[in-house]
Protein backbone atom coordinates (compact mmCIF):
# COMPACT_ATOMS: atom_id res chain seq x y z
CA UNK A 1 0.00 0.00 0.00
CA UNK A 2 1.50 3.65 -0.81
CA UNK A 3 2.68 5.53 2.15
CA UNK A 4 0.60 8.51 1.70
CA UNK A 5 -2.93 6.34 1.43
CA UNK A 6 -1.43 4.78 5.00
CA UNK A 7 -0.91 8.30 6.35
CA UNK A 8 -4.32 9.20 4.86
CA UNK A 9 -5.80 6.80 6.83
CA UNK A 10 -4.05 7.73 9.61
CA UNK A 11 -5.62 11.20 9.80
CA UNK A 12 -8.98 9.84 8.84
CA UNK A 13 -8.78 7.49 11.81
CA UNK A 14 -7.30 10.60 13.91
CA UNK A 15 -10.18 12.92 12.86
CA UNK A 16 -13.25 10.38 13.60
CA UNK A 17 -11.32 9.22 17.15
CA UNK A 18 -11.19 13.29 17.87
CA UNK A 19 -14.79 13.99 16.75
CA UNK A 20 -16.08 10.68 19.00
CA UNK A 21 -14.23 11.82 21.50
CA UNK A 22 -15.53 15.64 21.41
CA UNK A 23 -18.51 15.10 21.01
CA UNK A 24 -18.95 12.39 24.19
CA UNK A 25 -17.77 15.36 26.21
CA UNK A 26 -19.96 17.80 24.77
CA UNK A 27 -22.65 15.46 25.30
CA UNK A 28 -21.13 15.33 29.31
CA UNK A 29 -20.51 19.26 29.56
CA UNK A 30 -24.37 19.42 28.49
CA UNK A 31 -26.03 16.90 31.50
CA UNK A 32 -23.62 19.07 34.07
CA UNK A 33 -25.07 22.02 32.77
CA UNK A 34 -28.84 21.01 32.83
CA UNK A 35 -27.77 19.65 36.63
CA UNK A 36 -26.29 22.74 37.46
CA UNK A 37 -29.46 24.82 36.69
CA UNK A 38 -31.49 22.07 38.24
CA UNK A 39 -29.73 23.12 41.51
CA UNK A 40 -29.61 27.07 41.32
CA UNK A 41 -33.48 26.78 40.48
CA UNK A 42 -33.65 25.52 43.58
CA UNK A 43 -31.12 27.18 45.56
CA UNK A 44 -33.17 30.04 46.77
CA UNK A 45 -29.61 31.00 49.19
CA UNK A 46 -27.87 31.44 45.60
CA UNK A 47 -27.62 35.34 45.12
CA UNK A 48 -28.78 36.82 41.75
CA UNK A 49 -25.10 37.89 41.42
CA UNK A 50 -23.69 34.52 41.33
CA UNK A 51 -26.12 32.83 39.17
CA UNK A 52 -25.51 35.32 36.92
CA UNK A 53 -21.43 34.60 37.24
CA UNK A 54 -22.24 30.81 36.91
CA UNK A 55 -24.08 31.71 33.66
CA UNK A 56 -21.01 33.98 32.35
CA UNK A 57 -18.95 30.67 33.34
CA UNK A 58 -20.96 28.70 31.93
CA UNK A 59 -21.05 30.33 28.35
CA UNK A 60 -17.16 31.22 28.60
CA UNK A 61 -16.73 27.50 28.47
CA UNK A 62 -18.82 26.92 25.69
CA UNK A 63 -16.97 29.31 23.32
CA UNK A 64 -13.59 28.11 24.41
CA UNK A 65 -15.57 24.52 23.59
CA UNK A 66 -16.60 25.92 19.91
CA UNK A 67 -13.21 27.65 19.15
CA UNK A 68 -11.23 24.86 20.06
CA UNK A 69 -13.28 22.48 18.09
CA UNK A 70 -13.04 24.94 14.58
CA UNK A 71 -9.42 25.20 15.16
CA UNK A 72 -8.77 21.26 14.78
CA UNK A 73 -10.87 20.95 12.14
CA UNK A 74 -9.32 23.85 10.25
CA UNK A 75 -6.25 22.04 10.87
CA UNK A 76 -7.53 18.45 9.79
CA UNK A 77 -8.77 20.31 7.07
CA UNK A 78 -5.36 21.86 5.90
CA UNK A 79 -3.35 18.14 5.98
CA UNK A 80 -6.08 16.14 4.24
CA UNK A 81 -5.87 18.94 1.76
CA UNK A 82 -1.77 18.42 1.82
CA UNK A 83 -1.85 14.85 1.43
CA UNK A 84 -4.71 14.94 -1.25
CA UNK A 85 -2.69 17.97 -3.21
CA UNK A 86 0.56 15.61 -2.90
CA UNK A 87 -0.84 13.11 -5.33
Amino acid sequence: MDQKQILKQMIDFNKATFDNTFNAMVMLQEQAERAANTLMEQATWLPEDGKKAINEWVKAYKKGREDFKKVVDENFQKVESFFSGAK
